[in-house]
């Protein structure tokens, strides 16, 4: 007889992250993409559900696609408000954060992530290229 699916999902909490893997090779046919044992186990939880239960409609995860963007307007860069660029530079951390209207670095606003990089080192830098985001020949 079949386990049932909360026998299933309560299973995985006595697993070792290799025999997640091997589950996750199981019900997915593909590698695990990391072996963080949470990870696996919510992942998991969620597949042996889906597979019994069915998944969501084309039409629901279309859906979510258009409310997710509509709730988070895109930086002009593309990334989204909230996300954080963290940088090392003569041994010091620099982190700074996208806002709606541009950057934040030290609980200062800045127009550009140029003007953060020259605030930073003190010498005109293309902002992409100082926080890694674009390599030296493609800003040229």
């Amino acid at each position: 007889m079949k386990q049932s699916i909360v026998a299933q999902v309560t299973e995985l909490n006595g697993m070792s992250v290799g025999q997640l893997a091997e589950r996750w090779k199981a019900l997915y046919s593909t590698e695990p993409p990391l072996r963080n044992r949470v990870h696996l186990i919510k992942r998991l939880a969620y597949r042996i559900q889906e597979l019994a239960y069915g998944g969501l409609s084309e039409e629901t995860k279309a859906n979510l696609r258009n409310m997710a963007q509509a709730q988070e307007p895109k930086h002009k860069g593309g990334h989204v408000p909230g996300t954080r660029f963290v940088r090392e530079w003569n041994g010091e951390r620099h982190e700074v954060t996208i806002t709606r209207d541009g950057f934040e670095y030290r609980g200062r606003p800045f127009k550009s992530l140029s003007a953060v990089a020259r605030t930073i080192t003190g010498t005109r830098w293309n902002g992409p290229v100082f926080f890694g985001l674009r390599k030296q020949e493609q800003a040229a």
